[in-house]
């Protein structure tokens, strides 16, 4: 049975009605100073990569190591897709083989975060280049994957040690993981990539969502009986509050994995994990990092969270039928947001190891990358404006 929870009334619901689209010029223009960012930086980073925040508004240059490093390549197929020049292709591939050669070591890659890795840079490259490098490295990455899976409690664990109690758990950021498998899924003709993704969704919807629509950051399940025990938090403010970029990953994870499964029952969890987070924005409408703050709590935005559940509601929107409630409403929210991130969250300069999107918050906790850039925000808002651009094929 799919989870019910509460759908509360869009506060600006008039407002968003009456914003305008984002027009393609618009789309366009912003989207070729994210061009512009992107060159500077394949100068800056080389074959290396991005750490995954900036510094006092510098990327760190790392090897290909973190979690984060297929957002970057992601970044290069669509500057390839929306430029055809052969420099972006040649970089995005080099960096494909150091995908492969990291699955085929398995570096760094115990935890779930194959999606993020492997979705934007190999499934993007197989997908516009037909590489069987990129296909053989997203297999083998779908394969790694699935050593998360915990058959009893039907999900991927997140981090830490597979057969530890402490780490039977999972996060609602793995909703971007697993559209990994169903890709391939296809690629392979194998069925059971799909069914471990689907399994995974389901018991995400159940558990890390709460009954007013906002979500859990983490979900730790009982290793006795493999059933729910509770809900916690590392990245929000506190157990019970909604952190933003937790949120919009259940705005987007929702509607990728309805995408494969065509399911259109969870459209009302969407609609209520989607309403809680637009009644919770600021007067500019780019959150911040934890949607318990006001305007009056002069903390951090989030620019990378507002990015991503702009994503979300534009990949809903194809998924909706036209008369699906608040459809309009929805487009007029991830236009008025997307205009606000163009014109108050990114900067009029080009310097190498810059960010494109500014305002972002990575850890707050941890101090880690609080008020800067990071590479996942950039990502998200090169990916929000190429869907205005064009009728767009996701990596996801």
């Amino acid at each position: 049975m799919i989870r019910q929870v509460n759908i509360e009334p869009i506060d600006l619901r008039q407002d968003f009605l009456e914003t305008p689209p984002i027009t393609r010029d618009e789309a366009i223009a912003a989207f070729e100073a994210c061009v512009k960012q992107v060159e500077a930086n394949m100068d800056y980073f080389q074959d290396k990569f991005p750490w995954s925040a900036t510094k006092e508004l510098k990327y760190p240059i790392i090897e290909n190591i973190e979690w984060t490093d297929g957002f970057w390549t992601g970044m290069l197929w669509l500057c390839y897709e929306y430029t055809g020049d052969e420099k972006f292709r040649a970089l995005a591939e080099r960096n494909v083989d150091s995908f492969l050669h990291r699955v085929e070591n398995k570096i760094e890659l115990d935890h779930h975060d194959l999606g993020f890795l492997y979705s934007l840079s190999c499934v993007g490259g197989y997908q516009l280049t037909g590489s069987e490098k990129a296909k053989r490295a997203a297999i083998l990455a779908a394969d790694q994957l699935l050593t998360r899976w915990q058959e009893k409690g039907q999900f991927l664990q997140a981090w830490g040690p597979f057969n530890s109690p402490e780490h039977y758990r999972f996060i609602i950021d793995c909703m971007l993981n697993i559209p990994l498998l169903y890709r391939v899924s296809q690629i392979t003709g194998d069925p059971h990539y799909a069914e471990i993704a689907q399994k995974h969704f389901e018991t995400s919807c159940k558990y890390v969502i709460r009954d007013d629509a906002s979500a859990f950051h983490t979900f730790y399940m009982n290793p006795e009986t493999g059933g729910p025990d509770h809900g916690a938090t590392r990245q929000g403010y506190n157990d019970d509050s909604a952190w933003a970029r937790g949120q919009a990953w259940g705005i987007y994870g929702i509607p990728l994995n309805v995408r494969y499964t065509h399911q259109l029952e969870y459209a009302d969890l969407y609609r209520g994990m989607t309403n809680y987070f637009l009644n919770r924005l600021p007067e500019d409408h780019v959150c911040y990092w934890d949607l318990i703050f006001t305007d009056a709590d002069k903390q951090p935005r989030d620019s990378s969270a507002a990015a991503i559940a702009v994503c979300g509601m534009m990949e809903m929107d194809r998924q909706l039928p036209e008369d699906a409630a608040d459809k309009a409403v929805y487009r007029g929210a991830a236009a008025n947001i997307l205009r606000a991130l163009i014109k108050g969250y990114t900067s009029e300069t080009c310097e190498p190891g810059s960010p494109i999107l500014y305002h972002g918050v990575y850890s707050w906790h941890s101090g880690k990358g609080v008020d800067e850039g990071n590479i996942w925000g950039d990502y998200f808002y090169m990916e929000a404006l190429m869907r205005c651009i064009k009728d767009w094929h996701p990596y996801w």
